[in-house]
């Protein structure tokens, strides 16, 4: 399991933005992707933006696109998300993860995992 800490978690309201991080550590040295993924009491765990390593480029589900942006400081090792216009159905446990195979970007089992963050939206 990776240990990455997460921050920037705190409620914000509706219509408003947040920027949640994720700090690496050296066992994910070797991922080709990293990733946000988000569980809401009740369901699934479902994927919100992730990141080839390799040449940077992001992925979004069609429900993030617009709203989400995923980057990555390779400097400080650090994964952050940017989320903007929260919605209420935003609410949920949001989870940092890493993978080292190549066809990372088209899974959702991802090998390294942070114990996540919970984003709260109140109107």
């Amino acid at each position: 399991l990776v240990e990455s800490v997460e921050s920037g978690g705190e409620p914000v309201q509706e219509g408003g933005s947040l920027r949640l991080s994720c700090a690496a550590s050296d066992d994910t040295h070797a991922s080709v992707c990293m990733a946000w993924f988000r569980q809401a009491p009740g369901k699934e765990r479902e994927g919100v933006a992730a990141i080839y390593l390799v040449d940077g480029r992001p992925f979004y589900p069609d429900p993030m696109k617009g709203r989400a942006s995923i980057s990555q400081d390779k400097s400080t090792n650090t994964l952050y998300l940017q989320l903007n216009d929260l919605k209420p159905e935003d609410s949920a446990m949001y989870y940092c993860a890493a993978d080292p195979r190549a066809d990372c970007y088209s899974r959702n089992d991802f090998t390294y995992w942070g114990h996540g963050t919970q984003v709260t939206v109140v109107t």
